[in-house]
């Protein structure tokens, strides 16, 4: 028999963030070359965590079920049911679900290594536009300002 592995994706533990679910469906399979994260969220939840760009990765959303708004630079994409965006490496983004109803979302990248982002938010604490880090808290992650060490958000997995 093969190395071949199958997971039922909505058995699979949720992952710390803003959305109602986030599966790392990768991680779950021992995935070393992309990123695939299956994401359900309601109108108005970020998906992943914020405004952001991956240096050296590219990212795809394809989106199941609802929309999906991705805020770029100079643009809004409004990503519907059945279509998909491409965002090259190093682009500035930020998708958000919208609508009415639930969004259903797959968000895939590669390659993997190169897979961590850089936030580009302002802090609401100091007002600087600042990356973020952040530290493990139980099964929580906590987002601190790199600007001024506040802390901005506690991540907690789904359901949300």
């Amino acid at each position: 028999m093969t190395d071949v592995t199958k997971v039922a994706v909505e058995e699979l533990p949720d992952a710390p963030n803003p959305t109602r679910h986030k599966k790392e469906v990768d991680e779950a399979l021992g995935v070393t070359e992309f990123g695939f994260n299956y994401y359900v969220a309601d109108p108005g939840e970020r998906l992943p965590w914020g405004t952001h760009r991956h240096p050296d990765h590219e990212e795809l959303f394809y989106v199941l079920e609802g929309t999906l708004e991705v805020e770029l630079a100079d643009d809004v994409l409004v990503v519907n049911a059945g279509e998909a965006v491409f965002v090259p490496p190093d682009t500035t983004n930020l998708a958000r679900a919208t609508g009415e109803e639930p969004t259903r979302a797959v968000a895939v990248g590669a390659p993997k290594e190169t897979d961590g982002a850089i936030i580009a938010e302002e802090c609401p604490s100091c007002g600087e536009e600042s990356d973020r880090s952040y530290e493990v808290d139980g099964d929580d992650y906590v987002l601190t300002c790199a600007a001024c060490g506040e802390v901005v958000d506690r991540l907690t997995p789904g359901p949300a």
